[in-house]
C-alpha cells in the first residue's frame, strides 16, 4: 500500500501492518481511526484465540505489533499515564510532540535490545521495602505495544473469576461476584486468602517462555535485561520487575492465576470453596 502524504487519517491498510509514514503532526493523528484499527485486530485475536488457531493468533499479534495504529497508541499510553516523567537508566523522557513522534517511529523489532531496569525500592506496610525495575522510556513503549496484541488471548482464556488488573473488571465486580457466591443458602463455608510468596520475584523464565502466548526472542530479551542499582548491574535469572508497563510477561494476573491454578485449585475444590483471583 503506498503512504498517505497528504492526510494525518491511518488508513484501514494500516491495520494489516502497513508503515504509515505521511503523519507529521503528533497532534493530528486520527486517534479514532488508531484505535478501530486496532480494535479490529484484537476482535480478529479473539475470535482466533477461541477456534484455538494459534499460527493464526501468532499471524494477527504480528500485525498489530507491526501496525503504525497499534506503535502509536503504546507512545501515547507511555506519555500519558502517571509514569510519564519517571526515566530509566536513560534519562529520557518523551515530553514533546516531535519526540512523540520519533518514538512511534523508533519501536523496531530489528536489533532492538531492551536496556536494564532502574531499580528503585519503596516501602511496604510491614515495615520492608519492595523493590521496583523502572523500565527505560523505549522498553515501556515496547511493552505496551506487546501488551495490546497479548490483552485479547489472556482476556479469552483467563479464569472467570479473576480479577486483579484485568480489562473492565474492578473491586465493585470481585465484591457482587463474592455476593452472589455467598448470599446462597448453598455457599460454600470458608473464604480463605493466599498468596504466592515471592510470586513476581521468583517465577520461572522458563515458565513464561512456554506460557506466554508471544515473540519468544522479545520476551527472552525483556526477562534477561538485568537491572542497576547503585551504578552496579545485575542480571536477572529468574522473576519478572514490578513496575513499568512489563505486564506483557506475566500478563495481568495471566502467569500468577495459572500458578494458583496449578497449585492451589484442587485443595479449594476439596474445601468446597469457590476461588477468586485478584492477584
Amino acid at each position: 500500500m503506498t503512504a498517505e502524504t497528504t492526510s494525518t487519517e491511518i488508513p484501514e491498510g494500516d491495520s494489516a501492518g502497513a508503515s504509515f509514514h505521511g503523519v507529521t503532526d503528533w497532534h493530528a493523528i486520527d486517534w479514532q481511526s488508531a484505535n478501530h484499527n486496532v480494535r479490529r485486530l484484537q476482535a480478529r485475536i479473539v475470535q482466533a484465540t477461541k477456534e484455538k488457531r494459534w499460527g493464526k493468533v501468532k499471524a494477527l499479534q504480528r500485525l498489530l505489533t507491526h501496525s503504525f495504529s497499534g506503535k502509536a497508541l503504546a507512545v501515547r499510553r507511555v506519555t500519558e499515564n502517571q509514569g510519564k516523567n519517571t526515566p530509566g537508566v536513560d534519562k529520557v523522557t518523551w515530553n514533546t510532540p516531535q519526540k512523540k513522534l520519533n518514538a512511534v517511529s523508533s519501536l523496531r523489532q530489528r536489533d532492538y535490545h531492551p536496556q536494564p531496569l532502574r531499580r528503585v525500592s519503596i516501602p511496604k506496610k510491614n515495615g520492608k521495602k519492595r523493590n521496583l525495575g523502572i523500565p527505560a522510556m523505549k522498553d515501556r513503549a515496547m511493552q505496551a505495544l506487546y501488551l495490546l496484541a497479548l490483552d485479547p488471548v489472556a482476556e479469552t482464556t483467563a479464569d472467570p473469576n479473576s480479577y486483579g488488573f484485568r480489562l473492565g473488571r474492578s473491586t465493585a465486580d470481585a465484591i457482587g461476584q463474592c455476593f452472589g457466591i455467598l448470599a446462597r443458602q448453598d455457599s460454600p463455608q470458608w473464604i480463605l486468602e493466599g498468596d504466592i510468596k515471592s510470586c513476581f520475584d521468583q517465577i520461572s523464565h522458563k515458565w513464561l517462555l512456554t506460557h506466554i502466548p508471544m515473540e519468544k526472542e522479545i520476551l527472552t530479551k525483556w526477562m534477561k535485561s538485568g537491572y542497576i542499582d547503585k551504578g552496579i548491574r545485575h542480571p536477572t535469572k529468574e522473576g519478572t520487575p514490578q513496575g513499568g508497563l512489563c505486564k506483557a510477561l506475566h500478563n495481568p494476573p495471566y502467569a500468577k492465576w495459572k500458578a494458583m491454578q496449578s497449585k492451589g485449585k484442587k485443595s479449594l475444590k476439596l474445601l468446597h470453596c469457590c476461588p477468586i483471583y485478584f492477584a
